[in-house]
């Protein structure tokens, strides 16, 4: 079925009214997109991240519109016009297609080379013939964590040095599970991935399913480690490798606790730490009875390997 989009540009403070005054002509399914409450969602939750997609900061920069879906039909161009008439305003309308909504986002992930052993596919592309490199398969529309961003990136060719089949990894804020599961697909013999949000180990568990890894491989838990020793705990110690690529806000509190997961010959490979603030935690790492042996640096990213003293 073919869609008509009807987008109509208005003032921030004016949005409330006017979406009153579709609903009170008919209108359903109303999409907002308002740039001051995308800025305040950011502000309110910005201890989970230093950066945001720039692609989606420019979709939303000085944007205040409203939009509304009616088929493309005699009926539908009748309804919208109805809806025209009532608010005074001349939408920027374009026709879109029920797969356009489903599928569209899909041209944002192609497949991606990292390092010298990887190929990051999502799960629609074919698997090539005869494959040069090792296949990470995933699910980008599940959580966090895709292999395009710089912080991504430099984590999984740190874990191409390191990674050997009798290796334990621990991910902590594992996301997708991308890193985890990369370890595991370069050979690693054992992941556990924690994280926060409820909804990253369904999501890493389904992405883990697509490589192909056994459930006694990769075992995920959820919780806050810096506060919740019974988790701890449960995670052990003795790891070869632990993995965090989240933010620097997270990473200075958890710096601390990570020593006590490690063998005493193990790495901690870290990034999500911007432009400005790799000293702060390169003291942080230090004060925490690190020494750092590497620091990568990519655009306004760093990522640092870091060893016990």
């Amino acid at each position: 079925m073919q869609w008509i989009e009807a987008s109509f540009k208005t003032r921030s403070g004016d949005i409330d009214e006017l979406c009153d005054r579709l609903v009170m002509l008919g209108a359903e399914g109303l999409v907002i997109e308002d740039e001051a409450d995308f800025r305040r969602f950011l502000e309110q939750n910005r201890q989970y991240w230093d950066y945001v997609d720039e692609e989606l900061e420019a979709r939303y920069s000085g944007v205040s519109r409203v939009k509304l879906y009616v088929e493309d039909s005699p009926e539908g161009r009748a309804q919208l016009a109805a809806f025209t008439d009532g608010t005074g305003l001349e939408p920027d309308t374009r026709v879109v297609a029920d797969e356009d909504w489903a599928e569209n986002w899909k041209q944002y992930y192609k497949p991606i080379e990292i390092g010298e052993k990887l190929l990051i596919l999502p799960r629609w592309e074919p698997i090539p013939e005869n494959p040069q490199r090792l296949i990470l398969r995933l699910d980008p529309g599940l959580a966090f964590g895709t292999g395009g961003h710089a912080t991504t990136r430099m984590c999984l060719e740190a874990l191409e040095k390191y990674s050997a089949p009798e290796k334990f990894v621990l991910d902590l804020g594992c996301g997708s599970g991308i890193l985890g599961i990369g370890a595991l697909v370069l050979g690693c013999a054992y992941c556990a991935g924690c994280d926060v949000d409820p909804k990253s180990p369904e999501s890493a568990a389904e992405n883990a399913k697509l490589n192909g890894i056994r459930e006694s491989i990769y075992k995920m838990y959820t919780g806050d480690i810096t506060g919740d020793e019974g988790l701890r705990a449960e995670l052990g110690s003795g790891y070869d490798i632990v993995l965090a690529n989240i933010v620097s806000d997270v990473i200075i509190p958890l710096a601390p606790h990570v020593p006590a997961f490690m063998s005493r010959s193990g790495v901690f490979i870290t990034s999500g730490i911007i432009d400005g603030r790799q000293a702060e935690l390169a003291a942080a790492l230090e004060a925490a009875g690190f020494e750092i042996s590497e620091h990568m640096h990519e655009d306004e990213w760093h990522a640092f390997v870091c060893r016990l003293k």
